[in-house]
Order: structure tokens, then sequence, then C-alpha cells
């Protein structure tokens, strides 16, 4: 079978899978199943990055982002985010159970002392902490509650990113009632981020996988704004080299090459996963960069 590929438009943005597949929690829904017993993916290093940045500034990549596993694992995680906040804007995806008082107030520190922004995404799944738990784990409701708070007290404004294990249409009831629990914790301006789930890794044994029709077609392009695939402007580094994007890290046929210049090609959306980013426009990226952005910054397929 034959599947439409996509260029490589641009390389706008950036992705570090900063701590492998290594992870303090092991959450029901993950799309590459990480967990503590997970090293598949090992950390990265400082040195390791700092190359990647420089190349990344020849290629004009204008923001970072950085994902594990749990970024803050990785014992230089502070001294990557001051290199990074040299060369552009960084966004770090977290389960925010780590987000010690100390680790808030130098992140604070980062953010105010360069002229590029910091932002901080935490994973909460629900408003209510049985449901969230479910999935993530017990305790990690209140961790994650916590090292939010904790963001807030230091002056920054987490954005808050949760898979929905409801319909998209009480997107607006799941905002407001995260927003009173959240105002509740001393954050007083709520941002929110809503995912559909992925069904691969863990979150396909927890529900069920693809459907066989569930895959993206040439006719299904036509017409369609590529640029709203994170393909089409975004590379991801891991400890192997240079993928296509976040999700598909496992799949073989992702990694592109071990340096940047290597990854610039276009990309055959062969796996199903690629459907969900069809639905959706680029699922990973922050809260309103795409035009497919749903009401209320909720993710969401547009009407």
């Amino acid at each position: 079978m034959t599947f439409p590929s996509v260029p490589l438009t641009a390389l706008d943005e950036l992705w570090f899978q900063v701590t492998g597949t290594r992870c303090n929690l092991a959450c029901t829904h993950c799309f590459i199943s990480c967990s503590p017993g997970n090293t598949a993916f090992g950390d990265l290093s400082l040195e390791a990055i700092r190359e990647q940045l420089a190349e990344s500034a020849a290629l004009g990549v204008k923001e970072y982002y950085f994902t594990g596993g749990e970024p803050f694992l990785h014992p230089r995680m502070i001294d990557i985010l001051e290199l990074t906040l040299g060369y552009g804007p960084a966004t770090v995806l977290t389960n925010g159970t780590l987000l010690t008082e100390y680790v808030a107030r130098e992140l604070a520190r980062l953010d105010a002392a360069s002229p590029y922004s910091l932002e901080l995404r935490v994973s909460i799944d629900h408003f209510d902490e049985a449901a969230n738990d479910a999935i993530r784990g017990r305790g990690a409701f209140r961790g994650a509650l916590r090292g939010a708070s904790r963001l807030a007290a230091a002056g920054l404004l987490p954005i808050i990113t949760a898979m929905r294990t409801w319909e998209p249409e009480q997107d607006l009831a799941a905002i407001e009632a995260f927003t009173r629990l959240l105002q509740a914790q001393g954050i007083s301006r709520p941002r929110f981020k809503f995912l559909p789930s992925l069904r691969i890794g863990a979150e396909r044994r927890r529900t069920h996988g693809y459907a066989p029709h569930e895959r993206v077609t040439a006719g299904m392009l036509d017409g369609y704004p590529v640029d709203q695939l994170l393909c089409s402007h975004s590379r991801m580094v891991t400890d192997r080299g240079v993928h296509v994007c976040p999700i598909l890290i496992e799949a073989r046929d992702s990694l592109l090459g071990t340096s940047l210049a290597e990854a610039c090609r276009p990309y055959a959306l062969a796996h199903q996963a690629c459907y969900t980013c069809y639905l959706y426009g680029e699922i990973c990226s922050n809260p309103g960069r795409g035009r497919m952005e749903a009401p209320a910054t909720a993710q969401g397929r547009p009407s």
C-alpha cells in the first residue's frame, strides 16, 4: 500500500526526548509506555543537546520542546533549559510531581532572565482525583496539583494538559470544573490543552487500537492544510537520532537520520496514529499555534 507523504516545509519546532522512556509514573494511556523501568530510550546529555541546538539555529528553528519520560528526572534539566533559552522559547511537558519549590524558583529565574518564554505543561487528565489516578497512578493527582501550584506561586502560569476521557462536546464543562479546582489551588488564570487519545502503546491495551479504515489516504490530503501536521514543521531528537515526530519514535521508519540536516526530508503517513493528527491538527504543540484550535484553548476537530 502506498501512503501519502508530507514534506518538511520549514523546521520551526525541535523536540527533545530528554529522559527517553524513563518516567516516575506508569500511566495506562502513555502512547510510548514510559515507566520507571522502561529504558528503551535513554537520556540525552547536555552536550548532545548543545550540538543539536547549534545545528538547529542554522536551520531556522523557532521554538523547542522537552518531553520524556519525565523531563525533571534529568539531573541537568535546569542547565538544559538555561542553554536552550539562549536560542528560543522552550516548553517542558511534565507530570508535575517532581516540581519542588526549589525547581519552581529556578524555572522562574530562567524565565525572568531570558528574552524568550518558558512554558510548563503539567499533565492532569481529569478534574476528579479518582478518575485521574485510575490512569496515572495513586497520588499523581495531588502531586501534579502541588507542582502546578508551586509554579503559580513562583510567578509561572502552567498549561494544564489532559487527555480526553469525555466526549469533545463536554470540553466546556470540563474547563469549568478544572477552573474551579485550579483556582482553589491558587492558580488564578488557568490555561488548558485537551488532547485526543493516541491508541498505541499503553493506551491500546487500556482501551483498543485503531480500526483498519483509520488511516490517512492521498485523497484525504486534497485541499487539506498540511501545515497543521506536526511532521510538516517539526522533528524529534532521541538518543538514537532524529525522528519525524514525538508520537512515532518506536516505529523503525520514524528515525530519519543522525543529524537535523539528514532528517529534513518528506515522511510517509504510514501509521494509524497519523490519522489522529489528521483529525485534530498538530496535537503536540502549545495551544494557539494551529488554526485547528477549538474554542477555549481545548484541542478538537473544528466544526
